[in-house]
């Protein structure tokens, strides 16, 4: 496992604590992270633990939350600076529990689908490696679908980590552990390991 508590905060909730090796946290109201398509705002205010990496890595974290409210969202984070991040994760969007990808370079996308399985225990998975972002995700910590390929900066170093936000209200605690940070996985796209 790699060590939480070495991180740095980008925007600390009020109430956050570890146990152990996981990490709790309760997010603050009106929080986000968000540039520019469609709403025309910017939004960098979300909770953010990053730690620092090389140039490629597998970051993997499991993510347990009671999502209820409209974008109440928790994941993983990669992170260059406020216009080149991404953000993965479980989040609430038309009254259903979605896996959703926002990848922002100076503006955000973002891909949503329905999450078919128990939403308030999901592991998430991000690889960065020449300039190719990899997501993956995990309902049963064996099994892992492919839910995102995209292009990213190539950079000697970046930071990854937990993320949450609840952009309606406040107050969604989240619960992440079993975080680490790991060689790049050479695995096939198609192999679910």
């Amino acid at each position: 496992m790699t060590d939480l508590a070495a991180g740095q905060w980008l925007n600390e909730p009020a109430k956050w604590s570890f146990e152990g090796d996981t990490l709790h946290l309760t997010t603050d109201a009106s929080t986000d992270f968000w540039r520019e398509t469609h709403y025309g705002f910017v939004r960098d205010n979300g909770h953010f633990l990053g730690l620092p990496t090389g140039e490629a890595f597998t970051a993997e974290v499991r993510v347990q939350a009671d999502y209820r409210s409209l974008y109440d969202q928790a994941g993983l984070m990669l992170r260059l600076d406020e216009t080149r991040w991404v953000k993965a994760g479980i989040e609430f969007n038309d009254g259903h529990h979605c896996l959703s990808v926002v990848v922002t370079d100076g503006r955000s996308d973002w891909s949503v689908t329905r999450l078919d399985g128990d939403a308030a225990d999901v592991r998430l998975r991000l690889t960065v490696k020449g300039g190719a972002l990899r997501v993956q995700f995990s309902t049963d910590g064996t099994t892992w679908p492919l839910l995102r390929l995209a292009p990213f900066p190539v950079a000697p170093a970046y930071h990854v980590g937990p993320m949450a936000c609840t952009p309606e209200r406040g107050g969604l605690d989240v619960a992440f552990s079993e975080f680490r940070i790991l060689p790049p996985t050479e695995r096939d796209l198609h192999d679910l390991s």
